[in-house]
């Protein structure tokens, strides 16, 4: 196989190598988003988690980190606009690539305690279609999630590979939002 994923023959047919890494890395976040979704269905919910000092209830925690996330995510957007030089006359800085890496992880780090609660405390909910709609996005962040982290380790793959599995997982993340922690502070007001 030369350099430029081409066969070695020279007929110029483009190497199998980037469309089985992007179907093996969705394979996978299937995977994730499926096993989430059983184990979150078949696990009997037990209805509390830690709370953290200094908020009202654990819902108010998961409503305000999930916010973090959500913030965090936009920014991700924006530094990723900025970065492939999507914003007309705007040069990326140089703080930009470190900015996006750091604010995906820090994303990442404030979700998964609000997961932790959703999946032991709660469990895959279907009683009304806010409800399910939030569980089926949370499965499906992760999964999205997962997929992108599997191509960001691959070279070579389609230049539209990781801006569309970085727009799922920001799909993803905002359809949570939208169905849990707006929801909560349109019901309760900004309350910590």
């Amino acid at each position: 196989m030369s350099a430029d994923n081409t066969t070695p023959t020279g007929g110029g047919i483009r190497s199998a190598a980037p469309a089985l890494a992007i179907t093996g890395a969705v394979l996978i976040g299937a995977a994730v988003a499926i096993s989430l979704g059983v184990y979150a269905k078949a696990h009997d919910p037990r209805f509390f988690s830690i709370n953290v000092a200094g908020f009202s209830s654990p819902v108010a925690v998961k409503s305000w980190l999930a916010t973090l996330a959500a913030a965090l995510a936009v920014f991700q957007f924006g530094s990723a606009l900025a970065m492939y030089g999507k914003i007309p006359g705007v040069a990326a800085p140089r703080w930009i690539g470190p900015a996006h890496v750091w604010s995906g992880r820090l994303a990442v780090v404030a979700s998964v305690p609000v997961a932790v609660h959703c999946l032991y405390a709660l469990g895959f909910q279907d009683y009304e279609p806010r409800v399910l709609w939030h569980s089926l996005l949370g499965c499906f962040f992760y999964g999205a999630f997962v997929t992108k982290m599997l191509l960001l380790t691959r070279k070579g793959l389609p230049g539209w590979a990781l801006p569309v599995a970085g727009g799922l997982v920001l799909t993803g993340l905002i359809g949570i939002w939208l169905t849990s922690a707006l929801w909560f502070f349109q019901n309760n007001g900004l309350i910590f």
